[in-house]
């Protein structure tokens, strides 16, 4: 069986001189030895068995080491060996020199474009050359210290730039794991810096959460006027509850209108797994009439400036606060709230169904994740419910309130 977290944390040294080997499968184990515990690979080349050194549980975590292990599998079947001969110090020396911070961040950029927006390329590129490559760009990367890193991330910081700072550190560590892959240094450092960056203030979403208000907007939401883009995109965002990200991004070519489902690629998922999204007939009535304008396109939800970009970040928010719902009674990313709550609260589906299409990552009994397809029948009848729910709230059925008016009355 493959390793899961909960396991690893759980895993105690035996005492055994060698240590307990913990397999997770295509070559890559767990090390426990006294109190550490190794990501290690074995593999062959030429005809000779190797290990290859991953680093060290909780540094890298259980995803990061598959990562860095199908990296290597890469580079074997390249031809090319993912563990770094043995040179002598010259010319080591010659290799570290030009083995520049910058020369392994714009192999990493390279290697991530494919999997990654353009939108998000472009602002991490823009972070490297900003912030990053004037002060260790010219830097080995072998030779980054924690110490280098924080410099530059406490300039970002001290402009007010906080969640930038920490941003920019998890590309830092992004791009040396990717160094530890490729043999260009023997481990990630940034998670010497826990602890210090000032800390990211925890921001809750403003949300409707009781059915009459949320009939109020929603009422609102079918009376607004303006492009169909826009119109569509707020009428679909109350039944989807996806993140609004995943929405403005969605493409064409993730939907089967017929078979009644979005499929969004793990790359645009914030977890990093592919999420299914039953679609109710009314959203797939939305769709089809949009469909109309912009099916012909890459987008689902183009930007209104050009069909080559999605659906401006601002576009469902400025719709509500246009209607007059201000940022501190609605969001767009509030709706998830809002289905969270009601679909639980009110009409009483599974907690499971409704956690699973968020997209948040929910457990077994065996403490391992379910995968995409995961009570998928189910899950498309409560989408179904919830969208008739929707449609009956807009038209003005009775609704029970969550939450009891002082004094006796109700909301």
């Amino acid at each position: 069986m493959p390793l899961t977290d909960l396991l690893i944390r759980k895993l105690k040294h035996s005492g055994k001189p060698s240590g307990d080997k913990y397999n997770d499968g295509r070559s890559l184990y767990l090390l426990v030895k006294e109190a550490n515990k190794y990501w290690r690979m074995n593999y062959r080349y030429e005809d000779k068995h190797k290990t290859l050194a991953l680093g060290i549980y909780p540094e890298v975590s259980l995803a990061e080491a598959r990562e860095l292990c199908a990296d290597a599998r890469k580079l074997l079947r390249g031809g090319v060996d993912p563990k770094p001969k043995k040179q002598n110090p010259s010319e080591l020396q010659d290799e570290v020199d030009e083995n520049t911070f910058e020369a392994l961040a714009l192999q990493w950029l390279t290697k991530m474009a494919a999997s990654r927006r353009s939108a998000t390329q472009e602002k991490v590129q823009a972070w490297l050359e900003h912030d990053l490559f004037p002060f260790i760009g010219s830097m080995p990367a072998a030779a980054i210290k924690p110490r280098d890193i924080l410099g530059v991330i406490q300039r970002v910081e001290a402009r007010g730039a906080i969640d930038s700072a920490h941003r920019m550190k998890q590309v830092c560590g992004q791009i040396l794991r990717y160094g530890v892959a490729v043999g260009w240094v023997e481990r990630d450092v940034t998670p010497d810096l826990k602890g210090a960056l000032v800390a990211i203030p925890r921001t809750n979403f403003a949300a409707i959460t009781e059915p009459k208000q949320l009939a109020l907007l929603l009422r609102s939401i079918d009376a607004y006027e303006g492009h169909i883009v826009a119109v569509s995109a707020l009428k679909i965002t109350p039944m989807l509850f996806v993140r609004p990200g995943e929405l403005r991004a969605a493409e064409c070519s993730e939907f089967d209108l017929d078979a009644a489902e979005w499929r969004i690629p793990a790359a645009k998922m914030k977890m990093k797994t592919e999420h299914m999204v039953p679609l109710a007939t009314q959203a797939v009535a939305i769709l089809r009439e949009l469909y109309r304008v912009t099916g012909h396109g890459k987008f689902v939800f183009p930007s209104l400036r050009t069909e080559q970009a999605c659906m401006s970040e601002n576009t469902i928010n400025a719709a509500l606060r246009a209607m007059g719902f201000s940022k501190d009674v609605m969001t767009a990313h509030g709706f998830r709230a809002t289905a969270r709550t009601i679909l639980d609260e009110v009409l009483n589906e599974r907690v499971d169904l409704i956690e699973h299409q968020l997209a948040h990552r929910v457990i077994d009994p065996n403490g391992r994740a379910y995968n995409r397809t995961a009570h998928l029948p189910a899950r498309r009848l409560m989408m179904q419910r919830w969208a008739d729910y929707l449609y009956k709230l807009r038209a003005g059925a009775d609704v029970i309130p969550l939450h009891p008016v002082p004094g006796g009355g109700q909301a």
